[in-house]
């Protein structure tokens, strides 16, 4: 040790037992002793240090001093030619050609709902004590199966026909890989490995797992069942059982078995940049070692989409190409606190002790109205751990992220979260699990296979009566007509399915309302989503976003330079506002033209699917639909003020509603505008059941509904037991989930359409005002 290090001794193990233990961590305070002990004037524990150093990808500025030491030390010189050798890859087994599995079949779909129940929310962190909620209310005696099939000598393979949609949560990954993984070496509870099958697998779970050290596959398994013995040929891309191929794949993408034999994506990510940062400083020509990313030929004559631009800026390019390899600069990083316990050891395990992201914030929105003793712990403990790494904390009772997160994003950048619903009304996000979430905010990038895009393009006229969410469900009701979007699980088709949503023909769209659009691109199974916006609406919310930016920091929110580099950014932005725009001749997979001027009644999604959409007459023809309403919820990221104005309005006057009617607002700036304006009091007139500023019963784990109940509701998702036990749930607008609560029904479209209109006849412009900080005078942000 160097002279200034405090000796310690220890009789209990010797100095070389002590270097090999610090070896067997992933990196960060491990690596400056070892280091250190480079120079030991014991060569056992020189030698020691550095076949542990080998191993170590997480070395971050210690490179340097290694690269220095090297010049006048042997063992520095060879840690260097190892890492640039790719010694700490190359000694891991590579992937095997042949996987003989045991086959779990979950049949139709699974959402991450069904492997992470939002119920059980609070143990996430807890691998093995989480794992035990995977699939029991899916597919009962999974877990017993699995142990069945594993005391029998076999590993167990995750199948099913559409796997992974919903939510970007890891932890349904990392359930998966609790049963069907394999054990890291001296790491506790948690694993590495398993193989998924799936036809369809969501595109946020399967980069989840790569992430992970999952092997995702996508395979027709229709010829598969539970206890199926199998033989899976991963290189040669083929599915035998009883010595018969029962399906083909082509492993995708073609780093897949890199980032297999690496442990997952991210730590081949950061051994790969060592590797070329050790290759460089010792003058060596470029690796040969990794699998490159496969890019598509260039385009001659072909423009780029507004996506593409987006991501291209962030890459310093002027466009990247569908099938691109990227790593675009990420800008702005979201977590949410069901999955913040997960980001937070995900930031551990990175050896991180700050953000390279511009702005990473972290909310307690899904956790706040209903905490449980680990949920106070929380609260208490992690905005030290983002803050003092200098992100942004919110504090429980502020309200939903997306609501606070959009309002610090810069135009035409991207972005990340880790929530399925982390989809910026500007610029772009793609959503991922907690694993790449800590990744990009260490980093400040994120890998990214530039998917294909689907083009919505709206064009008439708004017919009266008519909302933004009508258009959300116009989305899907569209592709369904044009045979793009199929209902049934199986053999399903989906446009949207992996590929960026593009949204064009609404320039004149509030900021706010823009997110209804992009925020409903999760539903869709969307990668990503952008909304063609014109520069006026973008500046009117950036000029409000300073001024809620500079009052967090007045209020006392940390980190106050984080917020106040951000604001400074919107204001240079201002300076010059220009947004990107698509080129004419850009290409996209598929164009859906949606005519305004044929949407002329609400089109809701009905229980329990948020692609089953139909119109409100044709589910009321439809005696197989519920149409009595028990319960009315309004509330969740799609809602913004005007949809609480609108609701008081309908509800004015009208006394006590015969239905149990929850109310979320999605801020506490929200509700603090409505109480001044009265809403409060009229809410209160009718019996709502008013809840703080959050996610609420949108996210399943906090409050019920009454089980069995048929739901009217504004949230984003409906899928089964979400939001209540056997709940049938309806999505669509606050208009319409206001006459659902006055009636107790679905109403006629007469009924809505005469009733609503007339409720709001003269107030338009005042109920559908969003909130403008700038135009409010002296404004402070209270609690």
């Amino acid at each position: 040790m160097t002279s200034h290090k405090k000796k310690l001794t220890c009789k209990a193990i010797s100095a070389v037992e002590a270097i090999e233990l610090l070896g067997t961590m992933l990196g960060g305070y491990n690596v400056q002793p070892l280091v250190d002990a480079l120079s030991s004037s014991d060569t056992l524990v020189a030698r020691a240090a550095c076949d542990a150093l080998k191993n170590i990808v997480l070395v971050y500025g210690s490179f340097n001093d290694i690269e220095a030491l090297a010049k006048t030390n042997a063992y520095a010189k060879e840690v260097m030619l190892s890492w640039a050798n790719a010694e700490w890859f190359t000694c891991k087994a590579p992937m095997p050609e042949k996987i003989s599995v045991a086959v779990l079949k979950v049949a139709g779909e699974t959402n991450t709902d069904d492997l992470s129940p939002a119920s059980e929310a609070f143990t996430r962190s807890d691998i093995p004590l989480h794992a035990n909620a995977m699939l029991v209310k899916r597919l009962p005696g999974s877990l017993e199966k699995i142990k069945e099939l594993k005391a029998k000598g076999y590993e167990v393979a995750y199948v099913g026909d559409v796997v992974g949609t919903g939510s970007s949560r890891k932890s349904g990954i990392n359930s998966i890989q609790w049963w069907m993984g394999r054990e890291i070496p001296f790491v506790p509870n948690k694993k590495t490995g398993g193989l998924i099958l799936g036809t369809t697998i969501a595109p946020i779970f399967f980069n989840t797992a790569e992430d992970s050290g999952a092997l995702p596959i996508e395979v027709n398994v229709e010829a598969l069942e539970t206890g199926d013995i199998i033989d899976v040929y991963p290189l040669a891309g083929r599915v035998e059982k009883e010595g018969k191929v029962v399906g083909t794949f082509t492993l995708m993408p073609n780093t897949l078995v890199d980032e297999y034999r690496a442990g997952g994506r991210i730590p081949l990510i950061i051994g790969r940049g060592l590797t070329s940062k050790a290759r460089a400083s010792l003058g060596m020509a470029p690796e040969n070692i990794f699998a490159k990313p496969e890019q598509p030929k260039e385009q001659q004559g072909v423009g780029y989409t507004l996506a593409q631009k987006m991501v291209g800026r962030a890459c310093g390019v002027e466009g990247v190409r569908a099938g691109m390899y990227v790593e675009p600069q990420t800008l702005t990083v979201g977590s949410q606190d069901t999955t913040g316990p997960m980001t937070r050891d995900e930031i551990k395990e990175l050896a991180a002790l700050g953000f390279s992201a511009d702005l990473v914030m972290q909310s307690f929105c899904h956790t706040a109205a209903y905490p449980k003793p680990s949920d106070v712990k929380l609260h208490h403990t992690l905005p030290s751990f983002i803050t003092s790494r200098s992100g942004v904390s919110l504090r429980a009772g502020d309200g939903v992220i997306h609501s606070w997160l959009n309002r610090m994003v810069l135009p035409d950048s991207v972005g990340t979260g880790g929530d399925s619903h982390t989809r910026f009304p500007i610029g772009i996000s793609f959503p991922a699990g907690s694993g790449l979430v800590a990744f990009a905010a260490v980093t400040g990038s994120m890998p990214l296979n530039m998917p294909e895009s689907v083009l919505v393009r709206f064009k008439g006229e708004m017919q009266a009566g008519i909302t933004l969410r009508d258009l959300v469900n116009a989305i899907p009701y569209y592709a369904i007509k044009k045979g793009l979007l199929t209902v049934p699980k199986k053999n399903k088709k989906n446009i949207f399915a992996g590929r960026i949503l593009e949204i064009e023909g609404l320039p004149k769209l509030k900021v706010e309302q823009a997110f209804e659009l992009s925020d409903a691109s999760a539903e869709r199974s969307a990668a990503a989503c952008s909304v063609a916006l014109d520069e006026e609406s973008v500046v009117e919310y950036l000029k409000s976003n300073i001024v809620l930016l500079e009052s967090m920091i007045q209020a006392g929110y940390e980190d106050a330079t984080t917020l106040q580099r951000r604001a400074d950014k919107m204001k240079a932005w201002l300076k010059e506002p220009k947004l990107l725009k698509a080129d004419a001749n850009a290409q996209y997979a598929q164009i859906i033209e949606i005519d305004l001027n044929e949407i002329k009644e609400p089109i809701l999604a009905c229980p329990n699917d948020p692609d089953d959409v139909a119109t409100l007459s044709e589910v009321l023809a439809n005696p197989e639909r519920p149409h009595k309403i028990d319960e009315v919820f309004v509330g969740s990221c799609m809602t913004n003020i005007g949809h609480y104005r609108a609701l008081g309005e309908v509800l004015k006057g009208e006394g006590k509603v015969p239905t149990t009617l929850w109310i979320a607002p999605p801020t506490k700036m929200d509700k603090n505008q409505l109480i001044e304006e009265g809403y409060y009091a009229i809410f209160g007139s009718a019996g709502a059941r008013i809840e703080i500023p959050g996610c609420s019963l949108c996210m399943g784990n906090q409050a019920n509904v009454r089980e069995g109940a048929v739901v009217f509701s504004t949230s984003t998702r409906n899928f089964d037991n979400r939001m209540g036990p056997n709940s049938k749930v309806y999505l669509g607008s606050a208009e319409l989930a206001a006459l659902c609560a006055l009636l107790g029904r679905l109403p006629s479209v007469e009924e809505y359409m005469s009733l609503v209109p007339k409720k709001l006849a003269g107030k338009t412009d005042k109920v559908y005002k969003y909130l403008n900080f700038n135009l409010i005078e002296n404004y402070e942000l209270t609690n």
